[in-house]
């Protein structure tokens, strides 16, 4: 069975809350990413996500100098390292998110995967496959 340590990516890049969101979209746009964390003081603490940018800021009509922090996701799903690539795929067809931030035991950001991350040669990740099928559906 494939832990999420066996598919996750390393290369995972947190955002202070302080940046802005101007910051947070260019770094979304260089990674080729739609999710990032938002960290303080070695910890999660949200997320941020370019919907929030579109739907929190853009669509208020606030600044590209908005800091993350006010218009982020509070509160961030996550899974252990440890974690099947099941219990991630479940996790993210439930909460309806393509990027999962993953933790260490001790609770510290150690990698993140995506949906691509699960398009691994495996009889056990195809369930896992066809629950996140479901995300890429419109609704």
């Amino acid at each position: 069975m494939h832990t999420l340590k066996d598919v996750m990516s390393r290369n995972v890049q947190v955002i202070s809350p302080d940046a802005t969101m101007k910051e947070a979209a260019k770094q979304m746009r260089d990674g080729d990413f739609g999710m990032m964390p938002v960290g303080e003081n070695d910890r999660m603490i949200g997320a941020i996500s370019d919907r929030d940018i579109a739907i929190r800021a853009i669509a208020d009509g606030k600044d590209t100098n908005t800091k993350v922090r006010d218009i982020m996701s509070e509160g961030i799903v996550w899974a252990y390292e440890n974690d099947s690539v099941e219990d991630a795929a479940r996790i993210m067809s439930d909460h309806q998110i393509r990027r999962l931030p993953i933790v260490n035991a001790d609770k510290r950001l150690v990698g993140i995967v995506a949906l691509g991350d699960f398009a691994v040669e495996s009889a056990d990740i195809r369930p896992a496959g066809e629950a996140l099928s479901e995300i890429s559906k419109p609704a």
